[in-house]
């Protein structure tokens, strides 16, 4: 018995043709935008990475410019003289991570306390998102008026007759959580066990019982091998060299919080607008108060916002450089950032090779929080 294949209908010729025409005024169409990335994006970083590699520096007309290889990347992470270096990414890294706890946690507030239907809210939400429409040079000289040591902030308990303050804020060379850069790599080995351990018992969870073996192994072995001593052969610096989070950020920290709180505020009011009155209404039929309710329903269906919060407004902490400009000035080390140090070697000390490198690392840390967001974000669509 013969079985007869039903063949899709193909396409007129006049379809096809014009099908193919589309394809091809859709490419001339874009190639104009692709040739401009390829050349002022793309051919810009490489002739930035390749730069990085050498030792150009001064302002000669025909300078000497020689290949080196990585030296100035080891100078930066392990030379004697780069220690401010060193020093700015132990500041980026705490300024992102009180950055983002600060714009979350506010951002989240502002949205619960909107949710709740209360009067005026039109005119709460436009205060609260007010300050995204003010560049961080305005918002730096704002706050850097009210950070004064002698006016400002410190002024106002004398308003109600107290005492005024004393803080120095921008100046403040105070350090807290202090480490030894010697100590980094050990550091860095003992998170990513702990991540390899927490990824372990998720798949244990899951049933994955022998990938979870696998990474566990793995996982036991790296903790191992700080624990004996292995992080302090990885080559950092030659004499012990403390770093720590200088409280002069706070300030700073306060005024970006102040900035993008509202940012956050309004992905979170959008995402609790979304969810269902019907599943909030379920879980107060089965007992739970308001505060389960968001701790049980609202907050894990608020996970992709906070995902993709946290992916802006890291980038946005990584490359850092005007409102620290504005607030502390180019040459406040207490508050430097890599952007602040990369200006100053590029175009104050004409290392334009070494000024190159210290982009480079920006572009990898900012590459490091993107791509493997871009790469799920792709992958979600292409499978949808």
């Amino acid at each position: 018995m013969t079985v007869a294949r039903t063949q899709q209908p193909s396409r007129p010729p006049h379809r096809r043709r014009r099908l193919n025409r589309d394809r091809i005024t859709a490419i001339l169409m874009l190639l104009p935008s692709i040739l401009l990335l390829a050349i002022f994006v793309y051919g810009f970083i490489g002739q930035t990475v390749y730069t990085s590699l050498t030792d150009w520096s001064g302002l000669s007309l025909n300078p000497e410019i020689n290949f080196i290889g990585l030296k100035n990347y080891n100078d930066l992470f392990t030379g004697l003289l780069d220690v401010r270096f060193r020093q700015d990414l132990v500041n980026t890294f705490f300024f992102t991570i009180f950055f983002l706890a600060g714009c979350l946690g506010l951002g989240l507030l502002l949205a619960v306390l909107l949710d709740q239907n209360i009067k005026g809210e039109g005119i709460f939400r436009t205060i609260f998102l007010f300050p995204m429409a003010l560049s961080f040079i305005v918002t730096g000289t704002m706050w850097r008026w009210l950070f004064n040591p002698g006016g400002g902030v410190n002024r106002l308990p004398g308003v109600i007759g107290l005492q005024p303050l004393e803080l120095r804020w921008l100046t403040d060379r105070t350090q807290i959580l202090q480490f030894n850069w010697q100590d980094l790599p050990g550091i860095i080995l003992l998170v990513v066990a702990a991540v390899l351990a927490w990824m372990a018992y998720r798949r244990w969870q899951r049933g994955r019982r022998n990938a979870a073996r696998v990474t566990g192994g793995i996982a036991v072995v790296l903790a191992l091998f700080v624990l004996l001593g292995g992080g302090k052969a990885i080559p950092t610096t030659a004499l012990p060299e403390t770093h720590g989070f200088n409280l002069a950020f706070i300030g700073i920290i306060i005024a970006a919080v102040w900035q993008q709180s509202g940012y956050t505020m309004a992905m979170y009011l959008a995402g609790l607008r979304g969810v269902p009155e019907e599943l909030r209404e379920a879980a107060r039929v089965d007992g739970c108060n308001e505060l389960q309710v968001y701790r049980h329903i609202v907050l894990p269906l608020l996970q992709p916002i906070t995902l993709s919060a946290m992916i802006i407004l890291g980038h946005i902490s990584l490359k850092i450089f005007d409102l620290v400009f504005a607030m502390a000035g180019a040459d406040n080390a207490t508050t430097d950032v890599p952007g602040i140090l990369m200006y100053l070697t590029s175009f104050r000390a004409n290392q334009f090779a070494k000024g190159a490198a210290i982009a480079v690392v920006m572009l990898i840390m900012v590459a490091f929080v993107i791509v493997p967001y871009l790469y799920t974000t792709l992958r979600s669509e292409h499978e949808l």
